[in-house]
């Protein structure tokens, strides 16, 4: 056989197998994950009046004290061996206690091993009710009624103990918050 007709099969046998493996296989699983899992296919976007305003997955920083704030965010993750871990808790730790919490719960002094986690422990989130609900006028039951409402727990396979969506506790708080001033307004 010539060189020419060793190509010529070569390209068949290379058309066939990526038809075989892109068309024939993962198109349609591509399209089956899309409709089973379609929340998850598209990032799990939360929207707030029809703007997406970020994703239920991926953590994002709150500095304000009217919100719920999370996990410290950067981009260094430091090993428990590294004296620069110390040095930046006791400075998370110091910014907590300015702000007038004395014990922070561990998940809001450490950075989690991605460094984008968008949950909390129940612990953490309670920490912070008393500051949002000076902040925010609002009282600590319907505070409370939040964080059961954004909690995760076993059931949904996230975590071991019971956690709460940051982003989607801060969308609701939003949504309370307007919901009582519209309430003061009428």
């Amino acid at each position: 056989m010539s060189i020419p007709a060793h190509l010529w099969r070569a390209a068949r046998l290379t058309i066939a197998l990526w038809l075989l493996t892109v068309v024939v296989i993962s198109l349609p699983m591509l399209g089956l994950a899309g409709i089973l899992t379609s929340d998850s296919a598209n990032g799990s976007l939360l929207k707030r009046d029809g703007v997406v305003v970020g994703s239920r997955l991926i953590g994002q920083r709150f500095s304000s004290r009217r919100y719920l704030n999370g996990r410290p965010s950067g981009k260094v993750i430091l090993s428990a061996a590294n004296p620069l871990l110390a040095e930046r808790v006791a400075q998370t730790a110091q910014a907590w206690h300015d702000s007038g919490l004395d014990q922070p719960a561990a998940d809001l002094l450490l950075k989690s091993g991605s460094g984008v986690d968008p949950h909390i422990s129940l612990e953490a989130a309670r920490q912070q009710l008393p500051s949002l609900a000076r902040e925010r006028g609002v009282s600590m039951a319907q505070l409370e009624g939040l964080v059961r409402q954004n909690q995760e727990d076993l059931r949904s396979l996230r975590s071991i103990q019971p956690v709460v969506n940051v982003l989607g506790f801060n969308l609701a708080l939003d949504k309370l918050d307007a919901a009582s001033k519209k309430s003061r307004k009428s």
